[in-house]
């Protein structure tokens, strides 16, 4: 089979090479001050390498066009009178698709008479000028290289410092030895609920992403001292920027691969209107060959989802956008009725899982003059997540063992206002209003054979109000200083937090910069936390936990920055982060801490008097895409330790006290062409320390016919340290107005055994291993036209 794939590849390879012609596309964008997003016109555009060199001017609405240039690689730089210069290195041009590009500018402080064209190339600064450290650039065009990353961001920054992945077959994240369900999803300024297919109440993570890259701009990620506007955060942001449909021509994109079937689409609504369309669907793979028959699924795998993007603008009320996406996902299993099929106490098990989610927004801009830009947004969220848990006895009997179903609907009002004193003061205010409403049920089981307990239920809404402000002060145009605070309330129970932020950034040489920056952050307990229901020994039931305050943790992070040239830098970040507030056992001496939280809901009594500390140092060495090469290594050293409420310090779940990663890949042309013909190789090796475990009592275990921990050893155990290469090879061929791509990707390309867990097995009576996921080739077929 892999002969036949070669040769495959090869024909592709010699076909592409003959028909050789000069392919060309359309480069244009739009120039806009980034901080109040108006237009600038009269800007000067030039990109290299082009012989002669090409140049432009934009015009009124700020737009620039080149037409008829030749497919392959160039640089845009941008220049203006009183502001900063800019350049977009590495912009790719493909026969099937325009590049359009929005190019922010950046006031200078001086009076600048006479530009220079030596602008900061690099491509890891955030988007969002108000985050100062532990925040890069997601470069969805350059993210795509990664090997296995199958376009889910999730699995894209597992390459960056301090991310490292709990399973393989989830894209959960953990940050700096905080749980996955610290991390905060936002999409166009609006929080947005986890956007992952196959996802659990209390993450933030899932299977595969429900969203497209299709739909994404370059975005930001933060890890730590996060700017102002952000908030209910422990861990990380992850702030999503859409961009525009193509407003001129029409363009599709239609993909089929081992993990799904997709199409986009994008395009004008009509003739000399700024307006534009982007939509996006998906259908799994596996889905449709169930349903034909064609796969032995037992699971009975299933998901699909559409997302789209609308953009409306006006001559004078502004612009207006509305975006959304939506996923449904589902798996079941049932147990075989033949005994000799149980070989584990897991296969008498089945039942249904699901999860689904939705987001609909809506966005208003209007910029007021060249000072000020306020930007609304309206958006409704639904999440629907659940499972049932059936067990199989010796006479194929089905008995019931836990039903689970949770539903949240949240609509949400936000306002940001960006106002620019000068060109050396910059404020940015907003306030954001939140209706929570839920019906959460949980019923379980302790034991097989014992009734169905309710722990959970409960149908009822509540409200959360937050609200930031936060002022920039460039003192020169190499030192910047940030201050502000971010503010969030909780109607349930009436807590609330006050949170000042800030930062200070110097680039003291023009290759070199440090930064400081400070933030006390705050996250909410999952809802269901808040009622759940616990029985004491007389047996009333109580919600205990409805009075919990959110966790907080001051974060306090220095970094320092290279340039060795403009398309390689080096990076460091020294870190700590004191968490307090954190809820632990409250009636007796326990290991337990919402800090170690994998999903679900805890149903034990708790209060906030719980303590961790997260400490370390990255760095992180990065060659940005140019000469079709890139690389990216990053090194970690961390400490992750908490109490619970018996006062014990111990290691975290997630304390794996190192991690490193090398992610890279080269392109090949094949063609006398440039970019006519690519051969792309892509790698991705991933090595962490081990997580934490608690060790199992074996002796309890046979008693009691299950597995049972030593509490008093919580995570106390080590699994052995992961390690896993990633590989990818790709072929790009540029026709007329066409271009196609054929990929191969191949996770735990060397099928590497790495333990997900231990657990006790009841019908053997021993510990036994059970092992994450091993190789998982991924094949795909995209064109554009």
């Amino acid at each position: 089979m892999w002969i036949k794939i070669g040769l495959s590849l090869l024909l592709f390879c010699c076909n592409a090479a003959l028909a050789q012609q000069t392919l060309t596309q359309v480069l244009r964008g739009t120039v806009i001050d980034k901080q109040v997003k108006n237009a600038l016109v009269g800007a000067t555009v030039l990109i290299t390498p082009s012989t002669p060199t090409r140049g432009a001017y934009t015009d009124h609405n700020g737009h620039f066009r080149f037409d008829g240039v030749p497919v392959g690689t160039y640089n845009v730089t941008v220049s203006y009178l009183g502001y900063l210069p800019h350049a977009v290195p590495n912009v790719v041009l493909n026969s099937g698709k325009e590049t359009v590009l929005v190019i922010e500018l950046e006031e200078s402080v001086v009076n600048v008479k006479e530009v220079v064209i030596t602008a900061d190339k690099r491509k890891d600064l955030p988007i969002n000028e108000l985050s100062t450290v532990s925040t890069r650039t997601f470069s969805v065009d350059e993210a795509q290289h990664y090997a296995a990353a199958v376009n889910d961001p999730g699995r894209m920054v597992m390459s960056f410092p301090g991310v490292v992945a709990p399973d393989d077959g989830n894209n959960r994240i953990a940050i700096r030895g905080n749980a996955p369900n610290g991390l905060l999803w936002r999409m166009e300024g609006i929080d947005i609920p986890n956007p992952n297919h196959f996802s659990d109440v209390g993450t933030s993570g899932g299977g595969i992403s429900i969203l497209s890259s299709a739909l994404l701009s370059n975005s930001d990620f933060s890890t730590g001292a996060f700017a102002a506007e952000y908030g209910n955060a422990l861990s990380g942001v992850f702030d999503l920027k859409l961009r525009k449909g193509n407003n001129e021509k029409r363009e599709h994109t239609a993909k089929a691969g081992f993990l799904g079937l997709s199409l986009a689409s994008e395009g004008p609504f009509k003739k000399n209107y700024n307006g534009s369309y982007l939509v996006n669907y998906r259908y799994s793979t596996l889905g449709i060959l169930n349903k034909l028959s064609l796969l032995d699924d037992p699971y009975h795998t299933n998901f699909q989802d559409l997302a789209y993007h609308i953009y409306l603008p006006t001559n004078k009320a502004g612009y207006f956008t509305l975006f959304g996406f939506g996923g449904l996902s589902d798996q079941g299993y049932t147990a075989p009725t033949d005994s000799s099929k149980w070989q584990t106490e897991g296969d008498r098990y089945g039942g249904k899982f699901f999860a689904n989610t939705g987001v609909a927004g809506f966005t208003h801009g209007y910029i007021f003059n060249s000072k000020a830009y306020l930007k609304t947004a309206l958006s409704i969220t639904a999440t629907g997540n659940g499972y049932d848990t059936e067990y199989m006895n010796d006479e194929y009997g089905i008995t019931l063992l836990a039903h689970n179903h949770f539903v949240q609907h949240k609509q949400t009002v936000s306002s940001a206002l960006n106002y620019k004193f000068n060109a050396r003061l910059v404020m940015r205010s907003g306030l954001v209003q939140s209706r929570l409403s839920y019906q959460l049920q949980s019923k379980n089981a302790g034991h097989v054979g014992d009734h169905l307990i309710t722990t959970l239920d409960t149908d009822n809404a509540t409200y959360t109000t937050q609200a930031f402000s936060q002022l920039q002060f460039r003192i020169t145009d190499n030192l910047t200083a940030n201050a502000g605070f971010h503010g969030m309330y909780l109607w349930l129970n009436a807590t609330y937090s006050v949170e000042p932020r800030a930062s200070l950034k110097w680039d003291f040489t023009e290759r070199q910069s440090v930064a400081l920056g400070y933030g006390l952050h705050s996250q909410l307990q999952p809802i269901g936390v808040y009622f759940t229901q616990s029985v004491n020994a007389n047996g009333e039931t109580s919600q205990a936990n409805k009075n919990l305050e959110p966790t907080k943790a001051h974060h306090v992070v220095l970094s320092y920055n290279y340039a060795f040239s403009e398309n390689l830098r080096l990076k460091t970040e020294l870190y700590y982060q004191h968490l307090f507030n954190v809820p632990i056992d409250r009636d007796s001496a326990t290991s337990f801490s919402m800090l170690n939280l994998v999903d679900g809901f805890p149903t034990n009594p708790l209060h906030n008097a719980g303590t961790g500390d997260n400490y370390g140092a990255e760095l992180t060495l990065e060659k940005y895409l140019s000469k079709r090469l890139y690389f990216l290594a990053s090194a970690s050293l961390y400490q992750s330790q908490y109490k619970g409420s018996d006062q014990k310090e111990r290691n975290t779940r997630y304390n794996g006290n190192y991690a490193a990663t090398f992610t890279g890949g080269k392109e090949f042309v094949l063609s006398r062409k440039s970019g006519n013909t690519l051969f792309g190789v892509n790698m991705k090796v991933l090595y962490a320390g081990g997580f934490r475990y608690t060790p199992i009592n074996l002796d309890a275990s046979v008693i009691a016919n299950e597995t049972v921990h030593y509490d008093n050893m919580a995570f106390s155990g080590k699994y052995p340290d992961y390690f896993r290469i990633d590989a990818g090879v790709s072929l790009k061929w540029n026709r007329p107005k066409l271009t196609n791509t054929l990929s191969l990707d191949v996770q735990n390309a060397l099928n590497r055994s790495n333990i997900h867990s231990y657990g006790y097995e009841p019908m053997k009576q021993k510990i036994v291993t059970h092992s994450q996921t091993g190789l998982i080739p991924v094949l795909a077929y995209q064109v554009q036209f």
